[in-house]
């Protein structure tokens, strides 16, 4: 039997969802290696070990599988924090096309759909328009980074493959003006010391958004005179602010949020609808492949000119006043009051008219409009990773809508919702697939959701 420390070698059968590597030990017996390739040769140190299967990282590379893009890098750490970087592209989007359909067969019960080539994005590199990087310190220095897997220790990288060019370029600099005036970062274990995140958004114009994120209700004048020496350095920032967060939580943003200098927003646009961005702003963070996502998905809605359409998990209402481009009517509803108003902002400024923001909790405010006798004959869902509530599930079927899309960043929670329309009478009829997050595991899925005929 197994025992955490042994050191076995294995080879990687396949790649499960969640993007793991899974072999056989002696044969028979389950062992989860991440980071790890098909037909990976690995020797692999076992680091728990449960009643039907181990987990071990690797700590050898005895023969590397085909689709392995460097043999002398083993660890998510090596990899930046990308769990799928040592995969080469075309295999990334294989593997997740695979993952999609297994928790769709496995989870949603489905052995009769179809799945397309997962759309794949054009920059795998430098894509995300926002990053946000923890502090923390190391002999001494101030450093920026990842935690490490299961871990609140942070580990720094030369350059952070994902972020945008330019917000790489500003963190960096920021790091050496902290190092020159010896700030002090903080100990969630003490709940002491004042830098504790940096958050860069970034547009397609290469502008910049810069936030601060301090243990503090107050920013001192020397940590602003700090921020402020960005812009000697970088024309492309157009908002500084810090962000007072004060509470021993996980939550990265506080809840106060000061502009320090410049504008409140940056902007960007989508189908020729210019957004506000503000540091709270929830929007898609690779561009292209937004664009592309939001595409297929309003494809799917049928004779849209004429439909009066729900857009739940709004956001700041991107999808929503695309879809107003088109639709008779769309209700955008958010439960964060911030995005809500972002989107009223936004329509404002782009002349749309055909939308009401709603803020509030989907399941309440779709039973709101529905008690409003307003009319309501589609709804497009894009939830957080947790899916949708069974009681939302339930008010689609009472309404008996004839057809609704259902945008995913979690294809398991995706297949569930599924199943459980299934049991109210829908079917699964389109299923697609966007590389949204190049060079890690996740996938984000579009399902078109069909009411049977009698």
């Amino acid at each position: 039997m197994l025992k955490v420390s042994d050191i076995v070698e294995i080879k990687i059968e396949k790649i499960v969802f969640g993007g793991e590597g899974l072999g056989y030990y002696n044969s028979s017996f389950a062992v989860f290696v991440p980071m790890s390739v098909p037909n990976d040769i690995v020797k692999v140190e076992i680091i728990s070990v449960k009643k039907t299967y181990a987990r071990g990282l690797i700590k050898e590379i005895i023969k590397a599988g085909t689709e392995r893009i460097k043999n002398n890098k083993i660890s998510f750490e090596d990899f930046d924090g990308c769990d799928f970087a040592m995969l080469d592209y075309n295999a990334q989007l294989k593997y997740k096309k695979q993952m999609v359909e297994d928790v769709m067969s496995r989870i949603g019960g489905l052995n009769d759909f179809s799945l397309n080539e997962v759309i794949p994005s054009e920059n795998i590199f430098n894509y995300r328009n926002k990053i946000i990087e923890p502090f923390s310190c190391d002999n001494g220095n101030i450093i920026t980074g990842f935690f490490k897997r299961k871990s609140h220790d942070v580990f720094e990288v030369e350059e952070n493959i994902l972020n945008s060019k330019l917000g790489n370029s500003i963190i960096r600099y920021l790091k050496e003006l902290l190092n020159n005036e010896k700030f002090s970062v903080y100990d969630e274990k003490k709940h002491s010391g004042i830098l504790r995140n940096i958050m860069i958004r970034t547009n397609s114009k290469n502008e910049a958004m810069v936030v601060l994120i301090i243990n503090s209700d107050k920013i001192t004048d020397k940590l602003k005179t700090v921020l402020l020496k960005l812009n000697d350095e970088f024309n492309e920032i157009k908002s500084i602010y810090f962000s007072s967060n004060t509470k021993k939580t996980n939550t990265l943003l506080g809840e106060k949020n000061t502009l320090i200098w410049g504008e409140k927003f940056i902007k960007e646009t989508i189908e020729n609808i210019s957004f506000y961005i503000s540091p709270t702003s929830f929007f898609q963070i690779n561009l292209e492949q937004t664009k592309k996502l939001y595409s297929r998905a309003i494809s799917m809605f049928s004779d849209i000119e004429n439909k009066y359409i729900v857009d739940a998990y709004s956001g700041t209402g991107t999808i929503a006043m695309i879809l107003a481009k088109k639709a008779k009517k769309v209700y955008s509803i958010e439960i964060v009051k911030s995005a809500s108003e972002d989107g009223k902002r936004t329509a404002i400024e782009n002349n749309i008219n055909n939308i009401e923001f709603i803020n509030g909790a989907v399941e309440d405010k779709l039973s709101e409009l529905v008690k409003n006798k307003k009319q309501i004959d589609t709804i497009i869902f894009d939830p957080p990773r947790k899916g949708l509530e069974n009681s939302i599930i339930d008010k689609v079927a009472e309404l008996k809508l004839p057809e609704i899309v259902y945008i995913s960043c979690n294809p398991s929670t995706l297949a569930r919702d599924i199943k459980l329309f299934s049991e109210k009478g829908y079917k699964l009829k389109k299923l697609e697939a966007v590389d949204m997050f190049p060079q890690t595991s996740h996938v984000e899925c579009i399902a078109l959701i069909q009411k049977i005929k009698l």
